[in-house]
């Protein structure tokens, strides 16, 4: 099949959602798929390959504007090229699968930029509804998914199936699909580099002898960086430190590590393009986080057969067993059921346990029966077009 895969920017160095796009359009084209990436920027990853890469305008001065131009570029060049499916990870005018990896614009309009509770969260929404760009694309979406030929939602978790419920109440049953996310297992293969934990271990700093809680997020707020420091500051053991990868600025965190007198048990990583590496030198996973749809890293780490601690507001929470595969918590900003998690996982017999459990999970992880599933839905789609009579001439 000719398949376009739409969104704003195609390079995996810019989040979780624009990497499964890259990933998926090679993948598709292994398949014997011609996959197009229709997209504003490209990185390097997206234009290697035999994936077309089709670069689409967002000219403005605000981003708004921007956004508005990219959309209406989409419409321009739909109407004079033919897909047989049109796959939109971005809201966008038409499409046949809507995909927000990132989460619905619906939702993120009602709550705010789901980063922050308490006080902080009311003043975010009052400032998501004062946001001219969010409120386009928030629009965007609603006539998308409320028009008269709605495309189908493909929702990467059942918490976000739950969310387009409430939000569009009239969307017909058989548009709404749970579609799991996946990760390549052959790519987060712990035998495939034995070498990489005492590697990485060795840039941090880090001894043999301690025990590492890994982050890896590019968004220190929304991810949970500060509980999981001050749950650290709770874990009186020099056994257990945390290190933080990503690229935002550390200052504001190894300031508050140094207030609570805990800054030689926090390692501040910076960004990396290995991420296997980073799994490979944890010993667990944590993400406390406030709002992810399906958080990719959680089941990257899971593959690595990193036992995990996350939350309920993680739709990655849903292929894990509390206890089997890690812990899941029911508030993302509480410091305290964090840190018993993290005594937990100091016994090295009970996290060797559940690493082996995670482990288990990899085959349920696979990005081919993810790939098998979105070639099922592309061509029930594709016998629903041929079974249609064509429109008439008058």
């Amino acid at each position: 099949m000719n398949v376009a895969l739409v969104i704003l920017h195609a390079d995996p160095a810019k989040g979780g959602a624009e990497g499964y796009t890259v990933h998926l359009a090679h993948a598709l084209t292994r398949r014997g798929h011609d996959v197009s990436l229709l997209a504003v920027t490209f990185g390097a990853a997206a234009r290697s390959g035999k994936v077309a890469a089709v670069a689409l305008k967002a000219i403005g001065l605000t981003r708004r504007a921007r956004y508005r131009s990219f959309v209406d570029s989409l419409d321009t060049h739909l109407a004079t090229t033919r897909y047989d499916v049109v796959h939109a990870i971005a809201p966008v005018r038409r499409c046949d699968f809507y995909h927000p990896q990132a989460g619905l614009a619906a939702e993120a309009l009602a709550s705010g930029h789901l980063k922050y509770d308490g006080l902080r969260r009311p003043l975010d929404q009052v400032a998501t509804k004062l946001n001219a760009k969010r409120q386009f694309v928030g629009s965007i979406e609603r006539a998308l998914l409320t028009g008269g030929d709605a495309p189908t939602l493909l929702c990467v978790s059942d918490m976000v199936k739950a969310t387009a419920r409430r939000h569009y109440p009239d969307l017909p049953q058989d548009k709404l699909v749970t579609l799991f996310n996946a990760i390549d297992p052959d790519r987060f293969d712990p035998a495939r580099r034995p070498e990489a934990r005492e590697e990485t271990r060795r840039q941090w700093s880090v001894a043999p002898d301690k025990t590492v809680a890994l982050i890896v997020a590019q968004d220190f707020v929304r991810k949970g960086v500060r509980p999981a420091i001050e749950a650290l500051a709770q874990v009186d053991d020099e056994r257990l430190v945390l290190v933080v990868v990503g690229k935002p600025d550390p200052k504001p965190y190894r300031e508050l590590a140094q207030s609570l007198g805990i800054e030689r048990r926090v390692t501040f990583a910076g960004p990396t393009t290995d991420t296997y590496g980073a799994y490979a030198g944890g010993d667990f996973f944590v993400l406390p986080t406030h709002h992810d749809p399906c958080s990719l890293v959680v089941l990257e780490a899971l593959a690595m057969g990193l036992p995990t601690i996350t939350t309920t507001a993680n739709g990655a929470y849903e292929i894990m067993e509390e206890g089997r595969h890690g812990f899941v918590l029911a508030d993302p900003a509480d410091p305290r059921p964090l840190a018993a998690a993290m005594r937990k996982m100091l016994d090295p017999a009970a996290r060797q346990a559940i690493s082996q459990s995670c482990l288990k999970l990899r085959p349920r992880l696979s990005y081919e029966h993810h790939l098998d599933q979105l070639e099922a839905l592309y061509e029930a789609k594709s016998r629903l077009a041929l079974s249609r009579p064509a429109a008439s001439s008058k």
